[in-house]
């Protein structure tokens, strides 16, 4: 089953500002990853071609990465998910930008369920989370998000019932 998902901001900020924040990603000064809310994004060495982590249990190696521009991983795990995710930047004049990230993979076995049914909830609702992160870090007003009640659940379950109720304010 092939899936694409793409979720994308448009921020009243220069197209260095957001790179900035994209450039601190999985360091100790990340700026842009919802690390009080969420697993921590972690590589075996800094944000650069080759580096191998991810976050949770999804796992992933930096396949390329311009920086200030863009980043793009190819998944290692879980199996069942061939493909990748990034972001980027696009500039769309008069000081704003778009900060887009987009997931293209093929889930076999397994992952036909386990995508749809407990991934793709959770990771739609860290995304948002880091689009938030970002108006935040760049003084804007955050776009509130409420967790639906499915992601609610499973970090509840995830979590051994230690998990949050809801999102951080931004």
């Amino acid at each position: 089953m092939r899936v694409v998902n793409i979720h994308e901001r448009i921020y009243a900020a220069e197209p260095d500002a957001l790179g900035a924040l994209l450039d601190t990603l999985s360091s100790r000064a990340d700026r842009l990853w919802p690390v009080g809310a969420w697993p921590k994004m972690a590589f075996d060495r800094p944000l650069q071609v080759g580096a191998i982590g991810g976050h949770g249990p999804i796992g992933y190696r930096v396949e390329s990465w311009q920086p200030g521009r863009s980043v793009w991983f190819a998944f290692l795990r879980p199996a069942g998910f061939a493909g990748g995710h990034g972001l980027e930047i696009e500039a769309l004049g008069c000081g704003r930008s778009l900060l887009r990230h987009r997931l293209e993979m093929t889930v076999s076995g397994a992952a036909r369920l386990s995508w749809p049914l407990a991934f793709r909830p959770l990771h739609d609702a860290l995304v948002e989370d880091a689009l938030t992160r970002a108006e935040v870090e760049l003084s804007l007003p955050p776009t509130a998000r409420r967790w639906s009640l499915r992601v609610r659940v499973l970090r509840w379950f995830l979590s051994g019932g230690r998990a949050r109720p809801q999102a951080p304010a931004g």
